[in-house]
């Protein structure tokens, strides 16, 4: 790999929008070697330095989508596309997938469930240089009751040892994450309703008491407000959707969870479809914003947010971040936070702290475009420059 000193009119080297004007980012290798004003930087020059600069865009950290599914293809019926294809013709589809990402400025992804450890492998063959791609952190197969949602990647658990045995084998398989299907889903026909607890408070306990043991974080789907509530007592590191519904597709905001989860820092991930706003226009107006009420009452009360697409799902594609993005800024989250939320927040929910940010001795994932995104979250879709690793994919 090739040296390169990336030069920028701004340089977000995060958190809270923390910048450097007329900066730059020294890459070596797979690391940044260093990071300031550019005229310090440039001292550090030697003959044959490669340099591209963009003077009136901004650098910042690689983005982070923490919740996609890469062996679904976004179709309208997903699940049947996947049931229909052998695992060589997934594996084909998730790396196009994949580099659609990376192309995007997604540098670092969080896989929450396939089957037979799919997104391992193609993981493995990203990190090996093989294929371009972000880097992925996988949870393998999700566990799921007996019928459960997403029973098709073959998760189905019943009682405490199935259920130690699940995230073993995906321990084995090389899992960076545990997922746990907490409550129904939309996607599986003829299982438990969307609000519908699939695990007592109990059974996840030993979930998480599991991955603890072999040092996994773990991820919980959860709509249901009492899946929500099991998930606390659980202890676990996410908590992805946390629509807080009921029965009869009501809400039911508990001021009491929502304490318990920033006292735990809980990270809640909505993973809101890049298609969001299609969703609003069929809906109506005042049933959408009904529906996302719970999403600003997460962000109103300061509940730690990470940003996700769920791509891979009916219509949500893997090529408009930007898209999800512009849901936080509806909901009135700054720029700046939103921000921390695809970059340093993610990377410490994920426990992925080599990334996030840019600084010395941090894996050099790294974004140029044009504009500030401070004042401009659009920015974002002016890409000049992506550095995955230290690889350069797009320039």
């Amino acid at each position: 790999m090739t040296d390169t000193l990336i030069t920028a009119g701004r340089v977000i080297t995060g958190p809270n929008g923390t910048s450097i004007t007329d900066g730059a980012v020294l890459v070596r290798g797979d690391r940044i070697a260093a990071v300031g004003p550019r005229k310090e930087l440039e001292q550090l020059a030697h003959h044959g330095l490669r340099t591209v600069s963009f003077p009136d865009g901004t650098v910042l950290p690689g983005l982070i989508d923490a919740h996609t599914h890469l062996i679904f293809d976004a179709s309208a019926d997903p699940v049947a596309a996947v049931q229909a294809s052998s695992d060589e013709e997934l594996l084909e589809g998730m790396a196009e997938r994949a580099e659609q990402l990376v192309l995007s400025g997604v540098t670092t992804v969080r896989d929450l469930g396939d089957r037979n450890g799919l997104a391992i492998r193609l993981r493995d063959s990203i990190a090996s240089g093989a294929l371009p791609g972000p880097r992925i952190l996988s949870a393998a197969t999700p566990l799921t009751s007996p019928g459960g949602h997403c029973n098709f990647f073959g998760g189905e658990v019943e009682g405490e040892q199935a259920i130690r045995d699940m995230v073993r084998r995906n321990a084995r398989l090389g899992a960076d994450v545990i997922k746990v299907m907490g409550t129904g889903g939309g996607m599986t026909k003829g299982g438990p309703a969307i609000w519908q607890n699939q695990f007592t408070e109990a059974e996840l306990r030993v979930v998480v008491e599991e991955a603890r043991r072999l040092e996994l974080p773990v991820a919980v789907h959860a709509h249901g407000t009492d899946g929500i509530a099991a998930a606390v007592a659980a202890g676990v590191d996410t908590i992805e959707h946390c629509t807080w519904m009921t029965e009869g597709g009501e809400f039911d905001l508990r001021n009491d969870l929502l304490a318990e989860i920033k006292a735990q820092g809980i990270y809640v991930c909505t993973a809101t479809s890049p298609n969001w706003r299609a969703f609003a226009e069929r809906v109506g107006h005042d049933r959408a914003e009904y529906l996302f009420s719970s999403m600003r009452w997460m962000a109103d009360g300061g509940v730690p947010m990470i940003a996700g697409t769920d791509a891979g799902v009916t219509r949500a594609v893997f090529d408009k971040f930007v898209n999800s993005l512009e849901f936080y800024q509806y909901l009135g989250i700054p720029n700046a936070k939103i921000l921390d939320m695809a970059t340093t927040d993610a990377a410490q929910a994920l426990r992925s702290t080599d990334t996030g940010r840019l600084a010395k001795g941090l894996r050099a994932d790294v974004l140029a475009v044009d504009g500030n995104p401070l004042g401009d979250i659009t920015a974002l879709r002016d890409i000049r420059l992506v550095i995955a690793g230290g690889k350069t994919v797009r320039q």
